[in-house]
Order: C-alpha cells, then structure tokens, then sequence
C-alpha cells in the first residue's frame, strides 16, 4: 500500500483517524459541565493544530535530518500569506490558486535564502537565518507598505480586481472557498450534552497535513533521506567521500520553506487577514519549539509538538482565578485561596512560565521529545505484560509434588 514499509503505513492510519475523528477526540467532555473548559474541538483551533502541524513537518526535514537549526522560516509562513492573499485580491478567491502560489512563492524565496545562508553553518548558519528574519519583518512592516499593507495588514476587499469572480456588491465580505464551499461553512452534530461542529475549512486543511505527512514519509525513507541524515552524522567525512552536501542541504532548505508557505496559504485561506507578525521571529522559535517537544527526526513528533503548544496557548492561558475558584469551592476557603495563589502563575497569562518548564524537563529528561516518551511508557508496559505471561506460563508448568 502506498510502497511504505508496515510501520509507517500503520502511522499513516494513525494519523488519518486522528484527523477525521478529532472533532470527537477533542471534545470530551458535555457543553455546560466544569471539565468542558479543556475541549478544543471547535473550528478555528483545530484549523491552527493542523497548520502549524504542517509547518513543523517542513521545519523537521531540516533540522531534523540535517540538523541544521533556523531561526528565520517564519519568513515563508509570512511570505506563503503574502502570496495567498494578493491571488485572492487578484484573481479568485478559490483557495486552491492561492496555495499553490503560496508554495511557489515560498519556494523561490527559499531558494535565495538557503543559497546564501548554507554557506556557513552551525551556529553561523542560525545567526544567518535569524538576520534574514528580522531584515523581512522590517520590510514588511513599515519598507513595504504598498506589498504588505505595513501594520494594518491585508484583507480581501469587494473593490478588488479578482479577474475570475463574478464582481461583488459593494459593501459585501469576499470569503474564501473551494468551487464555492466556504472554509467557514460548518456542521454541528448535538448528541446528548455535547456539541461536535465540523468544518470544512478544518477537513481541507487535515487533507492537506495528510498529503503533507505522506511526502515526509516518502523523504524520510528515501535515499535523498539517508544523504541528509549523513550530513547530520558527519558531514565532513562525507566530504572525504567526494559527495557534495550543499545540494542536498539546499533542496532540504527548499522544501522545507515550501511547506511553510503551504501553511501560510492555509492560514490565508482559514483567516483572510494577513500582517507582519506571522514573520517576526518569535514565530520561527516557536517552530523551533514545537520539533524539539515533539521529537525532531520523527516523523509524527512535530505534529504532537504543534498541537501541544497551540492547546497551551488556546485553551490553558484562558483558564483564570475564577474558574480556578470554581474548580476548588468545596474546599475550606484557606485552603481554596492557597491553591488558587500557587496555580495561578502558571496558567492564564502565564502560561508560557508552564510552556518553558516543559520545555525544559523534555530537553533534559527526554531529548527524543513526546516519541521517546510514549515510547518509554510502551516499552515499560510490554515489559510488564511479559513479565505477567512468564509468570503465568510457569505457574502452569509447575507439578504440585507427590
């Protein structure tokens, strides 16, 4: 099936279930009910889970086979939404024109960027990347203005061209679609006390990180693959060799830079709003972050790493004291006081206090990311399991005595 070996295809089910389920997984608790407060299966999240997924996945087929750490590939999310934006300004709000001219775009921009950059590496190479970062997100914020829109952003707006739409009446909201579903046409499904809503802008974005994961297992287990990894290895004994690394590390950079423009077409197509933020640079660490969280070199570890970091932001910094005093009401008020003093710090706005100990723990505990510790917790368990049938097997192949 799909020439994969049994364990990634087994992977590739995995994720697949995920995503057509996750409107299910991600609610499980009643609407109404005090635990509902940790449900993030509503539209506009799940889109974020599975964009930002998407861009990881690109991030790791750089850092993870090659190893070579970039702090500047939000230049591609935000020039991929650049990209996207001026084609439904332009020509159509159809999504499909804008993605790929956000893949495109993203590509060239790639091209340019690793083929300067890539002359160093290292430390020398991150420091590179982050200048081209922050260069682009002053460009775009205040050079560029007439591209960018500067601070106020882009928008689609009815006065635009749009060469292949029907022209709109003035006053009216241009949204984007696929061959005239809207991304926020939306389903919701009431089963007892709970409320599954299911979008289509989220599905079109899933079907997209599931194509996106594929190729990444096509890369990983390619002989493209395998030259990266020997970069990351040893790249200088691979230079003894009479191989030539910058090819591979340049296409690495490309179409790593390819999947972030994907996203930023995405996020284009899901929120037709774009400004100079999604290039600055704390938006490349937190790409950075998610790989590392997850497990950078696997294949799923960036996806896990995206969605944990998205979950903190969205649904842990909106936890604040009264829900926290809800939660402990039946308790004496000293008591209740003390345990809303202590865990306040680390939820609501401080959330990213909560993020960086995680973060912390993961570096120093468990390099592998979130994968090594699910597989820890496996490998424990099967130990367990094989303790218990020896057991079991020498409890019957014991004779009483005569």
């Amino acid at each position: 099936m799909l020439k994969m070996e049994k364990r990634d295809r087994n992977l590739l089910i995995i994720v697949t279930l995920m995503l057509v389920f996750a409107p299910f997984l991600l609610n499980p608790f009643p609407e109404g009910s005090v635990m509902a407060q940790f449900n993030a299966g509503y539209p506009d999240l799940m889109q974020r889970f599975v964009i930002f997924g998407i861009f990881a996945i690109g991030f790791n087929i750089l850092f993870g086979l090659t190893g070579y750490l970039s702090f500047g590939h939000a230049i591609f999310l935000g020039v991929g939404s650049y990209a996207a934006i001026w084609m439904m300004k332009l020509l159509t709000m159809n999504v499909i024109p804008a993605i790929i001219m956000a893949i495109v775009i993203s590509g060239i921009f790639a091209l340019v960027i690793g083929w300067i950059s890539l002359r160093r590496s290292g430390i020398y190479f991150s420091i590179i990347t982050l200048a081209f970062a922050l260069m682009s997100f002053a460009l775009a914020y205040s050079v560029l203005t007439p591209i960018t829109g500067g601070e106020t952003g882009l928008q689609p707006k009815a006065a635009d061209l749009r060469i292949l739409d029907a022209p709109l009446a003035a006053g009216s909201t241009p949204r984007a679609n696929l061959f005239g579903l809207e991304m926020s046409s939306s389903y919701k499904l009431e089963i007892g006390n709970w409320l599954f809503t299911f979008s289509a802008g989220y599905y079109i974005a899933a079907v997209m990180l599931l194509l996106s994961f594929y190729l990444s297992i096509r890369i990983f287990r390619s002989p493209f693959g395998m030259m990266l990894r020997a970069v990351k290895s040893n790249q200088q004994r691979m230079n003894y060799t009479g191989l030539n690394p910058k090819p591979y590390t340049l296409a690495a950079f490309v179409i790593s830079g390819m999947y972030a423009g994907l996203a930023g077409g995405l996020m284009v197509a899901m929120d037709t709003q774009v400004g100079p933020e999604r290039m600055f640079w704390t938006a490349s660490g937190e790409v950075v972050m998610m790989t590392i969280l997850g497990g950078a070199g696997t294949l799923i570890g960036p996806v896990l790493g995206a969605g944990l970091i998205k979950y903190m932001e969205n649904i842990i910094s909106k936890i604040n004291a009264s829900i926290l005093h809800e939660w402990f009401y039946w308790l004496p008020d000293g008591l209740e006081n003390l345990l809303v003093t202590v865990i306040y710090p680390f939820i609501g706005k401080g959330w990213h206090l909560t993020l960086g100990i995680i973060f912390m723990l993961v570096v120093i505990f468990l390099p592998g990311g979130l994968v090594e510790g699910s597989q820890k917790i496996g490998a424990l368990i099967r130990r367990k399991l094989d303790r218990g049938k020896d057991k079991a097997k020498s409890s019957k192949s014991t004779k009483p005595a005569e």
